[in-house]
């Protein structure tokens, strides 16, 4: 028997609800898991109520008092939106119904305000996976996120030099990432555009760059480094942990991905340990679509009919509710 729901977005009213769940929640964006206060009374979450920076927070409610808070965030200058966080967290006895309808709601409004996929990265063995494979998502990459606690590493004794990267260093990262990322990867690969980045010179051209975050709880790396390199790279992990100042206060973080499995050893050789093994998973919620265009042909020397071409344009999944919704009123 189907059950109503209804998914809005967030308003003050359902401030009480998130307090009750956030406890339970499950973080979905690693980088923010692992970086800041998630589950906090000053949380961010919590504050996005306020000062929304590019954060959504939507509200299920179903007739059998099921209650599924869920969050997203998405910056213009990125292709991508991640899902952060879900709440409560999906019991493997638990009926997922509710989780289904907020996971759809997010698509729709990810793709009004303009993103092409949303990401979510989830542990294998839970019940979520399940569930976002359910909706529609598919798993692009695996991750491991390995762990170190807090350490200084002084900069004056590092064996690499590292420079910020700036506006000029794009092409350059860009050609690494194409070169080393599978190219249907390559867009969901890409770090979050909040994040700064380091790069790694070799004879003139860049064969490392690290996506780096720091925050209150922990130091977060997501490195990208030519396979030529291999012999250099813990050496460059080590330098850009050295130019963390919180890196002495706080656990250090570094997500290696499955086009990355040789850096697990070098993890291994820095005295990491794995922390948690995901699976990096995507919907895409921007689709092709065929318009007709028209080109003349000829008869007889004189233009006399057309004949129809096909272009596509991007198109969301939001246009394609819009659409649908429509169609049924006409």
């Amino acid at each position: 028997m189907s059950t109503a729901t209804d998914t809005r977005n967030m308003t003050l009213v359902d401030l009480p609800l998130v307090r009750r769940l956030t406890a339970r929640g499950m973080m979905l964006d690693s980088e923010m898991q692992l970086t800041r206060d998630a589950r906090g009374q000053n949380s961010f979450l919590l504050s996005s109520l306020l000062f929304p920076r590019g954060i959504y927070t939507l509200v299920t409610r179903s007739e059998e008092q099921q209650a599924v808070v869920g969050q997203f965030r998405y910056h213009p200058d990125d292709p991508m939106a991640h899902i952060v966080y879900l709440a409560p967290t999906l019991d493997d006895d638990t009926e997922d119904t509710a989780w289904l309808h907020i996971l759809d709601a997010m698509s729709r409004e990810a793709g009004k305000h303009g993103a092409h996929s949303l990401i979510a990265e989830v542990e294998i063995r839970c019940k979520l996976f399940e569930t976002l494979r359910s909706a529609g998502y598919a798993t692009y990459a695996r991750q491991t996120i390995w762990q170190h606690e807090a350490m200084q590493l002084s900069a004056t004794d590092s064996q690499v030099t590292l420079e910020a990267e700036t506006d000029n260093d794009q092409l350059g990262i860009t050609a690494l990432i194409a070169n080393i990322v599978p190219t249907m990867l390559q867009q969901v690969a890409a770090p979050h555009s909040d994040m700064d980045g380091l790069v790694y010179r070799k004879n003139g051209r860049i064969e490392a760059y690290i996506a780096v975050s720091e925050g209150t709880q922990g130091v977060y790396l997501l490195p990208f480094m030519h396979p030529d390199i291999m012999s250099e790279a813990a050496d460059i992990i080590a330098a850009v942990i050295a130019r963390m100042s919180r890196a002495s206060k706080v656990p250090v973080y570094v997500c290696v991905r499955s086009y990355h499995s040789w850096l697990n050893d070098v993890m291994n050789a820095l005295n990491f340990e794995s922390w948690a093994e995901q699976a990096v998973m995507v919907k895409q919620i921007a689709v092709g679509i065929r318009h007709p265009g028209f080109a003349k042909i000829h008869v007889n020397g004189k233009v006399e009919t057309t004949s129809a071409t096909h272009y596509y344009r991007s198109f969301t999944y939001y246009d394609c509710y819009k659409h649908e919704e429509n169609e049924k009123h006409e």
